[in-house]
C-alpha cells in the first residue's frame, strides 16, 4: 500500500488485480536482476578470505 500511494486496504484491493502472466513476468525479471547482480559481484570479488570466514574468526573462536 505504501509503495503504491494508497491510503486505504480498499484503495489497494481496487488495483490487486494481476494475472499469471504478469505474475511470472515479474518473477522472472527480479530472477534476471538477481543472476545479473550475482555475476558482478562475482567479478567484482577481490581474492582472499569470505566474508564468512572473517565473520566466525574475528572473535578468536576459531577452531583451525
Amino acid at each position: 500500500m505504501v509503495r503504491m500511494g494508497h491510503d486505504s486496504q480498499r484503495a489497494a484491493l481496487i488495483y490487486l488485480h494481476s494475472s499469471d502472466k504478469r505474475q511470472r513476468a515479474v518473477a522472472d525479471a527480479v530472477a534476471e536482476a538477481a543472476r545479473a547482480e550475482l555475476a558482478q559481484s562475482k567479478r567484482a570479488k577481490k581474492p582472499g578470505r569470505s566474508g564468512t570466514w572473517m565473520a566466525r574468526n574475528l572473535d578468536g573462536c576459531s577452531k583451525n
